[in-house]
């Protein structure tokens, strides 16, 4: 009953930000999704539908990847890395997608990462 209640909560939250957030050419939606062992970080352009970036744990050019999950200290070294990877294709500044999930531990982690790395948002 509770697992069903929070995925419930999680769907809600989801709607509410997806209806205000959406990518355009010059301000891309950082998409942030994290699974129980792994994070995906996407660069999205919803005019067009088409992902310009991206980066995950799972990733070939991922240093140390076999030692990265899904927790705090990989979120920070995803995060860097995710916005190193957007400034390589250009962009510069983004919308945040955290894709339900509240805003402390592991999604507060790679978003002050990528602030520090040089995104703005």
């Amino acid at each position: 009953m509770r697992t069903e209640k929070k995925l419930k909560l999680k769907q809600l939250r989801h709607w509410r930000v997806r209806k205000t957030v959406t990518g355009t050419p010059e301000r891309p939606r950082m998409s942030v999704r994290f699974t129980n062992d792994n994070i995906h970080v996407q660069f999205i352009d919803d005019t067009i539908g088409k992902t310009l970036a991206a980066t995950t744990t799972l990733s070939k050019t991922t240093p140390d990847r076999d030692k990265l999950a899904a927790n705090v200290t990989s979120a920070k070294i995803i995060g860097a890395l995710a916005a190193k990877t957007a400034l390589e294709k250009g962009i510069t500044q983004v919308v945040f997608d955290r894709s339900g999930d509240r805003y402390h531990g592991k999604v507060k982690a790679l978003a002050e990462a990528a602030r520090e790395a040089g995104l703005k948002f």
